[in-house]
């Protein structure tokens, strides 16, 4: 207040010459006095005035530039360990269904195994943070129930219809499923190199599953398989979606403990049979204990390919993560061959080849995109 006063009193004091306009202007610009509300306002700090506009820094808009390529790499070798994750599962599970497990008891074995091997280091690295899985409540409980327990489910009831070969053809039409689900909530036209590379993505997959070996369609195995493709793009489209506060390894950790509890529920009413024993296994051209593929069920095929699969999703989005876990396919016939002895023929290796060429096709589109 006293400052306020003394500029007033020295602008009242101040003899200005009435015949001299510019030093009018010059003496009210230089000394305001109170007597201006807007000036009032200004000095009382009652309006934030930015008296120039903001320029950006050229340089910091320019400094995430050169960390894209990183992330986009990272992201692309995260997807392909979770596709080679999620293609174990195949010989794994077969050894338990020759020693005598049913499906739905080796599958709920994976989950609920994965569910403690991620939730113990989730849970520690949230531990300050717990109040995160509460306010993601409604996208782990989708992740569990639709793209963990529902495309387990869907998929085996899709089998008793179905050929293997087509149920996996159908459960694999994910990738263009969300192509077209974006297509229609952009209203964006996808590029000719990602319609190009879904078109050779699905040709490859075709010849990789011997698709036209034999080929019987049922249905009710038919609406299954679509089923089960819709809950692998929720897959992906859960966990492109950033999730806040909550990580990665904690969403899938979220997402087995609720698929493991639905997969135990559905199997305690008697909808899936769940069957289970000690016999030893047939693995890998030796005689293991049954625990040997129930630990690369739970280790590789789930708590690894989950994990890694949502850490990739995030960063490549879901379009592109899902076309690379088409590469799933190739490495299931590499893993088979090396666990199993199943020689991959040459009509499977074009079609893994065509799966690459569309992968590849699909990243340049959605890159230029």
């Amino acid at each position: 207040m006293t400052a306020m006063t003394r500029t007033t009193d020295r602008v009242d004091t101040t003899t200005v010459d009435p015949t001299d306009t510019t030093d009018r202007v010059v003496a009210t610009t230089a000394h305001p006095t109170l007597a201006d509300p807007v000036v009032d306002t200004l000095r009382l700090g009652q309006v934030d005035v930015d008296p120039l506009p903001h320029v950006p820094d050229e340089q910091a808009t320019e400094r995430p530039t050169p960390s894209r390529p990183r992330g986009v790499s990272r992201g692309l070798v995260l997807a392909l360990i979770s596709a080679v994750g999620f293609a174990t599962s195949g010989s794994f599970a077969k050894a338990l269904l020759e020693a005598g497990w049913s499906p739905g008891a080796a599958v709920t074995a994976r989950i609920a195994g994965a569910a403690l091997a991620l939730g113990i280091p989730a849970l520690w690295l949230m531990r300050h943070r717990l109040r995160a899985f509460l306010d993601n409540w409604g996208v782990i409980l989708a992740y569990g129930v639709v793209a963990v327990a529902g495309s387990q489910l869907f998929y085996f009831n899709a089998v008793t219809h179905l050929s293997v070969g087509v149920a996996l053809l159908l459960e694999y039409l994910a990738p263009v499923l969300i192509v077209g689900y974006l297509w229609l909530r952009t209203r964006r036209t996808p590029s000719p190199a990602t319609l190009l590379g879904a078109a050779l993505s699905m040709a490859g997959l075709a010849l990789v599953i011997d698709l036209f070996g034999g080929i019987g369609i049922d249905p009710v195995g038919l609406l299954w398989g679509l089923a089960a493709a819709c809950c692998n793009a929720t897959y992906f489209l859960l966990g492109a979606r950033e999730t806040k506060g909550l990580p990665p390894i904690a969403l899938a950790a979220g997402g087995m403990v609720v698929g493991g509890a639905v997969l135990a529920l559905v199997g305690v009413v008697g909808l899936v049979p769940m069957v289970a024993t000690t016999r030893p296994v047939a693995l890998a051209g030796m005689t293991a204990p049954w625990w040997v593929p129930v630990l690369g069920l739970v280790l590789l095929a789930a708590a690894v390919a989950y994990g890694f699969g949502v850490a990739a999703t995030r960063r490549l989005g879901s379009t592109v993560a899902s076309f690379v876990g088409l590469t799933e396919v190739v490495f299931a016939v590499l893993i088979a061959w090396l666990l199993l002895g199943e020689l991959p023929g040459l009509v499977q290796l074009a079609g893994g080849a065509l799966i690459l060429a569309g992968v590849a096709a699909v990243k340049i589109g959605e890159s230029r995109a």
